[in-house]
């Protein structure tokens, strides 16, 4: 049966997630700190799960996929990591022994939201520190899309699945087959984060910050391995290199891959110039409002503000000073760049700077009709004519987004969170672009929010990751269909 493969398919990645704990618990080797049972406990449960998995539905590992069940996959691949990643924090005491704050920590890190509920990451055990870490490199770009690259063989092939789960209203493939697409993201994306640990090992960390602080920058995750974030480095240089390797994250990959054929046509890319051009207005914005309410030297200021509007803009998260004691416009600023995100294409979450784009044009086209309404106009990017299709999925999904937005503001609020903290904690989850303001602001964690209320966010991470169509394929009749199946 067809759900059987399904289950084949799910039963492979639990055992990839059991030895990436593995490699994790490695770090423990030697340490005094007691996390080496909960990884061995981890380890065993999600192994034999994964292994039960394969065995039931082995004989129909070769059956295919129909576009329902590929897009559920997606999104029970997930879940799935969320509650199994989610075993190490579960059974180590020191992380409080809730399960729904340890599947809430490790959902956060797979959708690379960077939102926690640990109060005090000096006391976390090198290895759960280096896990959590990991979830953000596995999830950036895509637990899914990386089977596509190196594990086509076990049936990780469909081209639903890559769209599924790549980020951006367009999953561009650069060479005709899905794996070798996903073969060369996965190739792009691993270069620079080794280049990034090199260069972070130059400007003085040591080799588990460095490589720690390499795997949340490039997904874009912003877990860090200090309560204070990257501002408890107190090390200028490293700052640099971080904001460099951020805005590097926003960017579409397919941009690099043409640079890297010899495309110098990519920087005549408009999307990216968009993006540049955002950032660039945000953080001068940013230094000149809080430039008169702070004594940091010219230097400091430019470096705080980009740094911050970089980290925020492309829901990263990293916090390089408390911007809760900034004022009032840099924070709404700030909710604004969380709202709009980075590129498509990207690892940054957020609505996507190309809907923006491609939604601004679209109303000018509208307005243009209006107007002279015998004119044949089309919407058009890059000098490319782009199709209705695309810009009624983009209009489709802008709507969901307020939709899901609203409905969950109100329910935080309902739960006794303030407006400012309910809509920014929302905002940080649907946009993957935690922390957000007032009780869930950079001082503070996630920890206070309600268990309906992290109920709430998990399900607001996942989707703001699989940008929402993915996860409601789930609810089809379709859907329905094939998992009530015997």
């Amino acid at each position: 049966m067809r759900r059987t493969k399904l289950f084949y398919l799910l039963g492979i990645m639990l055992l990839f997630l059991a030895l990436m704990m593995a490699l994790s618990a490695l770090w423990s080797i030697g340490a005094a700190a007691g996390d080496r049972l909960s990884f061995l406990k981890s380890v065993l449960i999600t192994a034999g799960a994964g292994a039960l998995l394969c065995f039931l539905a082995y004989p129909s590992r070769r059956e295919g996929l129909s576009l329902a069940e590929s897009f559920s996959l997606v999104t029970l691949a997930w879940l799935l990591a969320g509650f199994f990643g989610g075993l190490p924090f579960y059974f180590f005491s020191g992380t409080g022994g809730a399960m729904l704050d340890a599947f809430f920590e490790a959902l956060s890190g797979f959708t690379t939201t960077g939102a926690t509920v640990i109060t005090d990451l000096e006391n976390l055990p090198r290895g759960l520190l280096f896990w959590r870490a990991l979830t953000q490199w596995l999830g950036g770009m895509g637990i899914i899309v990386l089977f596509l690259a190196v594990l086509p063989r076990f049936g990780f092939r469909s081209t639903a699945l890559y769209r599924a789960e790549l980020p951006g209203p367009v999953a561009e493939r650069f060479v005709p087959r899905i794996s070798e697409t996903a073969r060369w993201l996965w190739l792009i994306y691993t270069a620079l984060t080794f280049l990034q640990t090199l260069l972070l090992l130059l400007c003085g960390l040591n080799l588990f910050d460095a490589l720690a602080h390499a795997l949340t920058t490039m997904p874009t995750g912003g877990f860090s391995t200090y309560s204070g974030s990257i501002a408890a480095l107190n090390n200028p240089a490293a700052e640099v290199v971080i904001i460099v390797f951020m805005f590097l994250a926003g960017v579409n990959f397919t941009l690099y891959f043409r640079l890297f054929k010899g495309d110098r046509s990519v920087f005549k890319s408009e999307e990216l110039r968009f993006y540049a051009a955002v950032l660039a207005v945000a953080a001068a914005l940013t230094a000149v409002n809080i430039g008169p309410h702070l004594s940091w030297d010219i230097f400091s200021l430019t470096r705080k503000s980009v740094f911050q509007v970089v980290s925020v803009a492309t829901t990263t998260g990293y916090v390089g000073a408390d911007f809760e004691m900034w004022p009032h416009f840099s924070r709404a600023l700030f909710l604004s760049l969380m709202f709009l995100g980075a590129c498509g294409g990207s690892t940054g979450g957020g609505v996507k700077q190309v809907r923006l784009l491609l939604l601004f044009r679209y109303v000018r086209r509208e307005l243009v009709r209006l107007v002279h309404p015998s004119a044949v106009a089309s919407v058009k990017l890059d000098g490319q004519a782009v199709g209705e299709e695309t810009l009624r999925s983009v209009a489709g999904f802008f709507f969901l987004y307020i939709l899901f937005f609203a409905l969950s503001t109100l329910a935080l609020c309902w739960m006794k969170f303030d407006l400012v903290s309910a809509a920014s904690a929302v905002i940080a989850a649907l946009s993957n672009a935690a922390p957000g303001l007032g009780l869930v602001g950079p001082r503070f964690t996630f920890s206070a929010v309600p268990a309906a209320g992290k109920a709430l966010l998990s399900l607001l991470m996942i989707m703001g990751r699989l940008e929402i169509y993915t996860v409601l394929v789930l609810f089809l009749p379709e859907s329905r269909r094939f998992l009530r199946n015997k």
